[in-house]
């Protein structure tokens, strides 16, 4: 593998260690007198800067504004970049952008976005948390087992599930809802849970939001079972907050209520088969933060050109009468200065 690539690889690992997403760019095809050569790559990142080549400057611009869509959506896309007047033609998995900067030829780059899978910090070391850790990675999540006093929630973590059977449950908790994670559930009966709920330092709002008991309505008895009660509610409960609001605003499975299992809590917390079969499912306790989907960037369109760009600081630019201007490329940019006041600026 060429060096140019090694460094590439390297730095797609390096931003996988990281959990920061990335698109990897590849020319599939390109027409002479393009720069760019099949197999050339390069690596959008999240804040819009592009390592490795794919094109000049009016092609970069492109595949920026694309790649940083493709983040957003999360699906891969085949984008063609083309001379011409500004126009794009957008159809399933594929879109074609004419450019005016391009002296001629024609690239066709694939783009494929590469995102951290979703965080679930799981609170515990029994066989509920250990089941969760193994399903949870078949279904895509990245689990992480900790104790609760260890738990460092963030709000781009797709879920905390306490099941650690009474071991530093407040501390988890509290620290899961001040971080906003859109789904907070814990492992216990409706009567300790109410009882842990009714003691975590937070408003009724936040305290509402826990999912206690945590789980759908499955009949789960052994921790296996129980573990998939609650990854079908996370996975329900990720899906509703992607999709438009129902009608009535009632989540799926709220109607089916949940009794208390046949083995009652004896007001023990030690982990053990009578507890770990006490997770019976979800009562509504209130409903769960919508989780923020990805919002595409903010574009712009360069004055010069008429070309759409992402209006992001990685993207040329100057100030001009109090507001940033974007461009596709230096060459815009050095026309727009030498004659601001001839070019007209999109409000």
């Amino acid at each position: 593998m060429p060096p140019r690539e090694l460094a590439l690889a390297a730095r797609a690992d390096e931003l996988s260690r990281r959990r920061e997403p990335y698109v990897r760019a590849t020319v599939v095809r390109a027409q002479h007198p393009t720069s760019a050569h099949a197999g050339d790559t390069a690596l959008v990142l999240a804040g819009g800067a592009i390592e490795g080549f794919v094109g000049g400057n009016c092609v970069e611009a492109s595949v920026r504004d694309y790649g940083l869509r493709t983040l957003a959506s999360g699906e891969p896309l085949l984008l063609r970049v083309m001379p011409g007047e500004p126009v794009r033609n957008q159809e399933e998995g594929a879109v074609t952008v004419a450019n005016p900067c391009l002296s001629g030829g024609s690239v066709e780059i694939f783009l494929q976005p590469y995102l951290p899978a979703p965080r679930v910090v799981v609170v515990g070391s029994g066989p509920i948390a250990q089941a969760l850790s193994a399903l949870g990675s078949v279904l895509g999540f990245e689990p992480e087992l900790v104790a609760g006093s260890a738990a460092e929630p963030r709000p781009d973590d797709a879920a905390l599930i306490v099941a650690s059977h009474g071991r530093e449950e407040e501390t988890a908790l509290t620290a899961a809802l001040q971080a906003s994670v859109p789904y907070v559930a814990l492992v216990a009966s409706g009567r300790r849970g109410h009882e842990v709920l009714a003691s975590l330092d937070v408003d009724e709002e936040l305290r509402s939001r826990v999912h206690c008991p945590a789980g759908l309505a499955l009949g789960a008895r052994t921790p296996e079972e129980t573990a998939l009660s609650i990854l079908a509610e996370l996975v329900s409960e990720r899906s509703a907050a992607s999709a438009p609001p129902a009608a009535g605003g009632v989540r799926a499975g709220a109607a089916e209520a949940a009794e208390e299992p046949a083995s009652a809590e004896a007001g023990s917390h030690e982990p053990g088969a009578a507890e770990a079969a006490e997770e019976p499912a979800s009562d509504e306790a209130g409903s769960a933060s919508a989780e923020a989907g990805s919002a595409e960037p903010a574009t712009a369109l360069d004055p010069v050109c008429g070309m759409t760009v992402p209006a992001i600081h990685a993207t040329l630019h100057t100030e001009h009468a109090g507001r940033t201007i974007y461009f596709c490329s230096a060459g815009c940019r050095s026309a727009f200065l030498k004659d601001p006041e001839h070019y007209a600026v999109a409000s």
